[in-house]
């Protein structure tokens, strides 16, 4: 059996730009995916500054820009008024792309690099040895290398193996969303934060928009119900075409009680959920794999297994991103009278221009 240096489990955003990260930096990767083709699921969409600056280490940047669509400003509307604008820029980039494309990117980027991906063979098991691990997969295979990264996902397989802890922080949110056809207004993502609950949405390539709605009951979110829905809360009337039906989520927070177990890391969703309201996911495991990629190239060259400071690093960053999301969930749940009209001020002041700046900040990832 070939060793490698590094073996990663999932090949998603987070797995693919961390293999790509590796492999430029000289190491032998392989990436193993549960899947035989690409994920072609609309899930994430947002690229905030964090999230380019990874982008631009893996040598994709300008690629995902040419792609993308960059958002002017973010809006906050609640009962027929705007309460804020927040512009972004050339300083504070938001960008629009769905996570297919920006997957197939960067298996493009993989691919240039010598990183190895193979498909249709999770890893299921973790056998370590006296100097690395050994990736077991579900067809068999056995992968020696010198670490282990776990980026399977909010539900992952290796987490539970290794039997570490999955801590829920704050309480869940239930939405539903969905992409349609648009008709090619600004680039503005709007905000809806309404007495009966949030209604979102975000412009996407191609002439197309992502709507989502905070769902008020456990029922199954149809067509109907969510125009219906989308109407009653903001006035507008949209249309999804028929056979198109919104897809329903549950917005949690976890935390992983260890991050690193030696030669094993949890890396992204493994790691750590968070609430996709406010689009961070994604971002903060790009992030996660700027730091580990350094200390992993770093220990490889060494021989042996110290990655410094990451656990603590990643749960600092991971615990302000889900404070920031369980402030945009509360933001948008249903709210009483007195709740709404605190709220709405609220929004005001940070729309004031003496506040902007750091609204700004806060909403594309800033001090993270």
């Amino acid at each position: 059996m070939r060793m490698a240096d590094v073996v990663i489990a999932g090949a998603g955003p987070v797995g693919l730009l961390l293999g790509c990260l590796l492999a430029g930096g000289g190491a032998q990767v392989l990436l193993c995916e549960a899947r035989t083709g690409p994920d072609e699921r609309t899930r994430a969409i947002g690229i905030h500054p964090p999230g380019l600056a990874a982008l631009r280490a893996a040598g994709i940047e300008d690629a995902v820009r040419a792609e993308a669509v960059a958002l002017e400003r973010g809006e906050v509307h609640a009962r027929g008024r705007m309460l804020a604008s927040v512009p972004f820029g050339a300083a504070r980039p938001v960008l629009a792309l769905p996570q297919p494309r920006t997957d197939a990117l960067l298996r493009g980027r993989l691919h240039e690099l010598g990183g190895e991906l193979r498909t249709g063979g999770p890893v299921s098991g973790i056998r370590r040895t006296a100097n690395g691990v050994v990736a077991v997969t579900a067809d068999g295979g056995e992968h020696p290398a010198s670490f282990l990264i776990a980026a399977d996902g909010v539900r992952s397989a290796l987490r539970a193996a290794e039997e570490v802890g999955w801590t829920r922080r704050g309480h869940p949110a239930h939405y539903a969303m969905i992409d349609i056809s648009d008709d090619g207004g600004p680039l503005v993502a709007c905000i809806h934060c309404e007495p009966t609950g949030l209604v979102e949405s975000f412009p996407l390539p191609g002439g197309r928009r992502r709507w989502v709605i905070r769902r008020t009951d456990r029922e199954p979110v149809t067509a109907r119900s969510f125009t219906e829905t989308v109407l009653a809360r903001t006035g507008t009337a949209i249309r999804i075409p028929d056979g198109d039906a919104p897809v329903s989520f549950t917005a949690s927070q976890h935390r992983a009680d260890r991050i690193v177990r030696g030669r094993v890391v949890l890396l992204g969703d493994a790691a750590h959920e968070t609430s996709p309201i406010g689009g961070q996911g994604m971002n903060l495991g790009w992030s996660d794999a700027v730091l580990l990629a350094p200390r992993l190239l770093d220990a490889l060259a060494r021989g042996d297994d110290d990655l410094g400071d990451l656990h603590r690093r990643v749960t600092r960053r991971a615990a302000r991103a889900q404070r920031r999301s369980a402030f945009y969930m509360a933001m948008g749940a249903p709210a009483s009278p007195p709740v709404q009209v605190a709220r709405e001020a609220l929004i005001r002041s940070l729309g004031a221009r003496p506040a902007r700046g750091a609204a700004a900040r806060l909403v594309t990832m800033g001090g993270l």
